[in-house]
Protein backbone atom coordinates (compact mmCIF):
# COMPACT_ATOMS: atom_id res chain seq x y z
CA UNK A 1 0.00 0.00 0.00
CA UNK A 2 1.73 3.04 -1.31
CA UNK A 3 -0.18 5.04 1.67
CA UNK A 4 -0.92 5.14 5.06
CA UNK A 5 -3.47 2.76 6.99
CA UNK A 6 -5.29 4.65 9.19
CA UNK A 7 -8.85 2.92 9.63
CA UNK A 8 -9.29 0.57 12.02
CA UNK A 9 -11.02 -1.79 9.72
CA UNK A 10 -8.62 -1.38 7.21
CA UNK A 11 -5.85 -2.05 9.47
CA UNK A 12 -7.56 -5.42 10.74
CA UNK A 13 -7.61 -6.30 7.07
CA UNK A 14 -3.88 -5.62 6.17
CA UNK A 15 -2.79 -7.64 8.93
CA UNK A 16 -4.99 -10.38 7.93
CA UNK A 17 -2.96 -10.27 4.27
CA UNK A 18 -0.08 -11.88 5.52
CA UNK A 19 -1.84 -15.20 6.23
CA UNK A 20 -2.86 -15.34 2.31
CA UNK A 21 1.07 -15.23 1.30
CA UNK A 22 1.12 -11.64 0.75
CA UNK A 23 3.78 -9.20 1.79
CA UNK A 24 2.08 -6.58 3.43
CA UNK A 25 4.07 -3.02 3.29
CA UNK A 26 2.23 -0.38 3.85
CA UNK A 27 3.64 3.83 4.67
CA UNK A 28 3.48 5.46 8.11
CA UNK A 29 3.98 9.17 9.04
CA UNK A 30 2.61 9.22 12.26
CA UNK A 31 3.96 7.56 15.75
CA UNK A 32 0.54 6.99 16.54
CA UNK A 33 0.01 4.77 13.69
CA UNK A 34 2.85 2.36 14.52
CA UNK A 35 0.98 1.46 17.58
CA UNK A 36 -2.27 0.72 15.87
CA UNK A 37 -0.55 -1.22 13.31
CA UNK A 38 1.49 -3.75 15.76
CA UNK A 39 -1.23 -4.35 17.76
CA UNK A 40 -3.61 -5.50 14.68
CA UNK A 41 -0.25 -7.35 13.71
CA UNK A 42 0.22 -9.32 17.43
CA UNK A 43 -3.96 -9.80 17.31
CA UNK A 44 -3.56 -11.72 13.70
CA UNK A 45 -0.08 -13.57 14.58
CA UNK A 46 1.55 -11.98 10.94
CA UNK A 47 4.14 -9.05 10.33
CA UNK A 48 3.15 -5.84 8.63
CA UNK A 49 6.26 -4.01 6.96
CA UNK A 50 6.51 -0.38 6.98
CA UNK A 51 8.26 2.27 5.03
CA UNK A 52 8.63 5.51 6.38
CA UNK A 53 6.68 8.54 4.14
CA UNK A 54 9.31 11.65 3.05
CA UNK A 55 7.49 14.29 2.14
CA UNK A 56 9.75 15.55 -0.15
CA UNK A 57 7.86 18.32 -2.62
CA UNK A 58 4.20 16.69 -3.16
CA UNK A 59 2.84 18.57 -0.01
CA UNK A 60 0.52 15.93 0.85
CA UNK A 61 1.63 12.76 3.33
CA UNK A 62 4.62 12.44 5.27
CA UNK A 63 6.83 13.83 6.97
CA UNK A 64 9.43 16.80 6.27
CA UNK A 65 12.53 16.20 8.50
CA UNK A 66 15.27 13.64 8.73
CA UNK A 67 14.79 13.50 12.90
CA UNK A 68 11.35 12.82 12.20
CA UNK A 69 11.87 9.86 9.57
CA UNK A 70 14.63 8.35 12.35
CA UNK A 71 12.16 9.08 15.09
CA UNK A 72 9.12 7.15 13.24
CA UNK A 73 11.45 3.94 12.07
CA UNK A 74 12.85 3.34 15.75
CA UNK A 75 9.19 3.11 16.98
CA UNK A 76 8.95 0.61 13.80
CA UNK A 77 11.95 -1.25 14.42
CA UNK A 78 11.02 -1.70 18.03
CA UNK A 79 7.15 -2.52 17.74
CA UNK A 80 6.24 -5.93 17.80
CA UNK A 81 4.89 -7.44 14.99
CA UNK A 82 6.26 -4.94 12.61
CA UNK A 83 9.31 -4.73 10.44
CA UNK A 84 10.85 -1.33 9.49
CA UNK A 85 11.26 -1.78 4.95
CA UNK A 86 12.56 1.10 4.03
CA UNK A 87 11.38 4.61 2.79
CA UNK A 88 8.64 6.31 0.74
CA UNK A 89 10.07 8.86 -1.39
CA UNK A 90 7.54 9.86 -4.22
CA UNK A 91 7.99 13.39 -5.19
CA UNK A 92 4.58 13.31 -7.35
CA UNK A 93 3.92 17.12 -7.44
CA UNK A 94 6.47 17.89 -10.33
CA UNK A 95 5.81 14.93 -12.54
CA UNK A 96 3.75 16.85 -14.76
CA UNK A 97 6.24 19.64 -15.47
CA UNK A 98 6.61 20.12 -19.04
CA UNK A 99 10.67 21.52 -18.60
CA UNK A 100 13.07 18.48 -18.23
CA UNK A 101 15.68 20.29 -16.49
CA UNK A 102 13.16 21.67 -14.03
CA UNK A 103 11.71 18.14 -13.82
CA UNK A 104 15.57 17.41 -12.78
CA UNK A 105 15.85 20.47 -10.17
CA UNK A 106 13.04 19.12 -8.33
CA UNK A 107 14.37 15.95 -8.08
CA UNK A 108 17.59 16.86 -6.67
CA UNK A 109 16.20 18.33 -4.00
CA UNK A 110 14.07 15.36 -2.99
CA UNK A 111 17.05 12.88 -3.72
CA UNK A 112 18.96 15.05 -1.29
CA UNK A 113 16.39 15.01 1.40
CA UNK A 114 16.51 10.96 0.90
CA UNK A 115 20.01 10.72 0.83
CA UNK A 116 20.12 12.37 4.66
CA UNK A 117 17.27 10.10 5.78
CA UNK A 118 19.27 6.79 4.55
CA UNK A 119 22.59 8.16 6.18
CA UNK A 120 20.83 8.96 9.33
CA UNK A 121 19.28 5.96 9.20
CA UNK A 122 22.15 3.51 8.64
CA UNK A 123 24.44 5.67 11.42
CA UNK A 124 20.86 4.21 14.06
CA UNK A 125 21.78 0.47 12.66
CA UNK A 126 19.07 0.97 10.32
CA UNK A 127 19.41 -0.36 6.98
CA UNK A 128 16.11 0.67 3.75
CA UNK A 129 15.45 -2.77 2.06
CA UNK A 130 13.41 -0.07 -0.15
CA UNK A 131 13.74 3.57 -0.79
CA UNK A 132 10.96 3.88 -3.48
CA UNK A 133 9.69 6.45 -5.41
CA UNK A 134 10.11 7.76 -9.05
CA UNK A 135 7.46 8.23 -11.30
CA UNK A 136 6.87 8.28 -15.51
CA UNK A 137 8.18 12.15 -15.73
CA UNK A 138 11.02 11.47 -13.53
CA UNK A 139 12.07 7.67 -12.94
CA UNK A 140 15.41 8.86 -15.12
CA UNK A 141 16.83 10.88 -12.54
CA UNK A 142 15.46 8.72 -9.87
CA UNK A 143 17.37 5.69 -11.17
CA UNK A 144 20.62 7.47 -11.60
CA UNK A 145 20.13 8.90 -8.04
CA UNK A 146 22.59 6.17 -6.01
CA UNK A 147 19.75 6.57 -3.30
CA UNK A 148 16.59 5.22 -4.82
CA UNK A 149 16.32 1.22 -5.44
CA UNK A 150 12.63 1.17 -6.34
CA UNK A 151 10.78 2.88 -9.10
CA UNK A 152 7.22 3.17 -8.59
CA UNK A 153 6.37 4.50 -12.34
CA UNK A 154 3.08 2.98 -14.06
CA UNK A 155 1.64 5.34 -16.58
CA UNK A 156 4.37 4.75 -19.38
CA UNK A 157 2.28 1.48 -19.66
CA UNK A 158 -0.70 3.44 -21.05
CA UNK A 159 0.30 6.89 -21.41
CA UNK A 160 -2.29 9.74 -21.61
CA UNK A 161 -3.26 13.02 -22.94
CA UNK A 162 -1.64 14.99 -19.48
CA UNK A 163 2.23 13.02 -19.53
CA UNK A 164 2.50 13.04 -23.08
CA UNK A 165 2.66 16.52 -23.14
CA UNK A 166 5.97 16.87 -21.28
CA UNK A 167 9.27 16.69 -22.24
CA UNK A 168 12.39 14.51 -22.73
CA UNK A 169 15.93 15.50 -21.88
CA UNK A 170 15.91 16.21 -26.58
CA UNK A 171 12.89 18.76 -25.91
CA UNK A 172 10.57 15.96 -27.85
CA UNK A 173 7.00 15.29 -26.67
CA UNK A 174 6.89 11.74 -24.44
CA UNK A 175 4.47 10.03 -26.19
CA UNK A 176 6.32 10.97 -29.26
CA UNK A 177 9.85 9.53 -28.64
CA UNK A 178 10.20 7.04 -25.82
CA UNK A 179 6.66 6.13 -25.01
CA UNK A 180 3.57 5.28 -27.33
CA UNK A 181 -0.19 5.26 -26.66
CA UNK A 182 -1.66 2.15 -25.96
CA UNK A 183 -5.43 3.41 -23.85
CA UNK A 184 -7.80 4.77 -25.98
CA UNK A 185 -11.35 5.16 -25.49
CA UNK A 186 -13.62 4.13 -28.52
CA UNK A 187 -15.99 6.47 -29.48
CA UNK A 188 -18.84 7.22 -32.42
CA UNK A 189 -20.36 10.26 -33.69
CA UNK A 190 -23.95 10.53 -32.88
CA UNK A 191 -24.66 13.32 -34.01
CA UNK A 192 -23.63 16.31 -36.61
CA UNK A 193 -26.71 18.44 -36.88
CA UNK A 194 -24.86 21.65 -36.17
CA UNK A 195 -22.12 22.49 -39.08
CA UNK A 196 -18.48 22.81 -37.72
CA UNK A 197 -19.54 20.48 -34.31
CA UNK A 198 -19.98 16.77 -34.26
CA UNK A 199 -21.47 14.99 -30.76
CA UNK A 200 -19.86 11.69 -29.93
CA UNK A 201 -20.75 8.96 -26.93
CA UNK A 202 -17.91 9.57 -24.66
CA UNK A 203 -18.81 12.07 -22.06
CA UNK A 204 -17.54 12.07 -18.45
CA UNK A 205 -19.01 8.75 -17.56
CA UNK A 206 -16.41 7.38 -19.44
CA UNK A 207 -13.68 9.13 -19.01
CA UNK A 208 -11.82 11.44 -15.86
CA UNK A 209 -10.92 14.79 -17.37
CA UNK A 210 -9.62 16.17 -13.21
CA UNK A 211 -6.08 16.48 -15.70
CA UNK A 212 -7.66 18.40 -19.02
CA UNK A 213 -9.77 16.96 -22.04
CA UNK A 214 -8.93 13.94 -24.22
CA UNK A 215 -6.83 14.23 -27.52
CA UNK A 216 -8.50 12.31 -30.74
CA UNK A 217 -5.56 10.23 -31.65
CA UNK A 218 -4.17 10.27 -35.08
CA UNK A 219 -6.01 13.60 -36.40
CA UNK A 220 -5.45 16.94 -36.52
CA UNK A 221 -8.43 18.12 -38.49
CA UNK A 222 -10.81 17.65 -35.92
CA UNK A 223 -10.73 18.50 -31.30
CA UNK A 224 -12.72 17.09 -28.55
CA UNK A 225 -13.44 20.43 -26.94
CA UNK A 226 -15.84 19.77 -24.52
CA UNK A 227 -17.73 17.25 -22.29
CA UNK A 228 -20.68 16.79 -20.38
CA UNK A 229 -22.21 13.46 -19.03
CA UNK A 230 -22.61 11.12 -21.64
CA UNK A 231 -21.82 13.87 -24.31
CA UNK A 232 -18.08 15.27 -25.99
CA UNK A 233 -18.25 18.15 -28.05
CA UNK A 234 -16.07 17.95 -31.31
CA UNK A 235 -14.85 20.91 -33.20
CA UNK A 236 -14.91 19.74 -36.48
CA UNK A 237 -14.81 22.53 -38.79
CA UNK A 238 -14.25 20.92 -41.62
CA UNK A 239 -17.18 18.94 -41.49
CA UNK A 240 -15.33 15.94 -41.88
CA UNK A 241 -16.65 13.23 -39.69
CA UNK A 242 -20.13 10.95 -39.85
CA UNK A 243 -22.39 9.63 -38.16
CA UNK A 244 -21.13 6.74 -36.38
CA UNK A 245 -17.59 6.95 -37.64
CA UNK A 246 -15.23 5.78 -34.44
CA UNK A 247 -12.34 8.07 -33.16
CA UNK A 248 -10.01 6.88 -30.54
CA UNK A 249 -9.58 9.42 -27.70
CA UNK A 250 -6.25 9.58 -25.34
CA UNK A 251 -7.89 9.92 -21.95
CA UNK A 252 -6.15 13.07 -20.38
CA UNK A 253 -5.75 10.98 -17.06
CA UNK A 254 -5.33 7.38 -17.28
CA UNK A 255 -5.59 5.88 -13.78
CA UNK A 256 -9.01 7.05 -12.93
CA UNK A 257 -10.05 6.29 -16.56
CA UNK A 258 -9.36 2.71 -16.62
CA UNK A 259 -11.81 2.33 -13.16
CA UNK A 260 -14.71 3.05 -14.65
CA UNK A 261 -14.75 0.30 -17.96
CA UNK A 262 -15.61 -2.97 -17.41
CA UNK A 263 -12.85 -4.41 -20.22
CA UNK A 264 -9.78 -3.90 -21.63
CA UNK A 265 -9.83 -4.85 -25.62
CA UNK A 266 -6.37 -6.21 -26.22
CA UNK A 267 -6.01 -4.79 -30.31
CA UNK A 268 -3.51 -5.76 -32.16
CA UNK A 269 -3.37 -4.18 -35.86
CA UNK A 270 -6.93 -4.99 -36.92
CA UNK A 271 -7.17 -7.92 -34.90
CA UNK A 272 -8.65 -8.34 -31.38
CA UNK A 273 -6.65 -10.89 -29.29
CA UNK A 274 -8.04 -10.32 -25.98
CA UNK A 275 -10.32 -9.21 -23.13
CA UNK A 276 -8.88 -8.53 -19.84
CA UNK A 277 -11.55 -7.86 -17.07
CA UNK A 278 -10.73 -4.73 -15.21
CA UNK A 279 -10.43 -6.16 -11.53
CA UNK A 280 -10.32 -2.44 -10.29
CA UNK A 281 -13.71 -1.72 -12.07
CA UNK A 282 -15.77 0.51 -9.56
CA UNK A 283 -13.27 0.41 -6.51
CA UNK A 284 -12.75 3.99 -5.43
CA UNK A 285 -11.62 3.64 -2.20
Amino acid sequence: MSNQVRDPAKIDRLARLPKLGARAICCVDDLANVADLSEAAQRHGTEIECLVEIDCGAGRCGVTTTPDVVAIAKAIDAAPGLKFAGLQAYQGAMQHMDSYEDRRAKIDVAVAMVRDAVDALKAEGLECDIVGGGGTGSYYFESTSGVYNELQCGSYAFMDADYGRILDKDGKRIDQGEWENALFILTSVMSHAKPGKAIVDAGLKAQSVDSGLPVIFGRDDVTYIKCSDEHGVVEDTGNVLQVNEKLRLVPGHCDPTCNVHDWYVGVRGDTVETLWPVSARGKAY
